[in-house]
């Protein structure tokens, strides 16, 4: 661990490492069983499906529709690999378009100084 991080990174860091733990053993006792693994992964499916299809419904309207559709490909991701390279796409774009704005930000912002200087 680093020397210089505060307790509560330390302790985070702890608990974010036990819980990777427990979630690994808990996945793999429900592969372990055929009936449990197929119910999980419905319901992983039908919850990813959903959220993907409200973030759908919620893009046009003013707020974080394409946000709520990426982490529903994010869970649906967990499960199946055509959402993982599809989540693993739509967030390659998410960090264009955000360099993309930022940079245009950043023009603005030197045309402003610019104007008035």
């Amino acid at each position: 661990m680093n020397e210089k991080q505060s307790v509560a990174a330390r302790a985070g860091s702890v608990l974010g490492h036990a819980a990777s733990s427990a979630a690994r053993g808990t996945r793999a006792a429900i592969r372990k069983n055929p009936t449990t693994n197929r119910v999980y992964r419905t319901t992983v499916g039908v919850v990813g499906g959903t959220t993907v299809a409200l973030g759908i419904v919620l893009i046009p309207l003013p707020g974080p529709g394409s946000l709520v559709t990426i982490g529903g490909l994010a869970l649906l991701g967990t499960e199946f690999e055509t959402a993982k390279k599809a989540s693993a796409r739509a967030n390659a774009l998410a960090r264009k378009a955000l360099a993309a704005a930022n940079e245009k930000r950043k023009q603005r912002a030197g045309r402003k100084s610019e104007a008035a200087g």
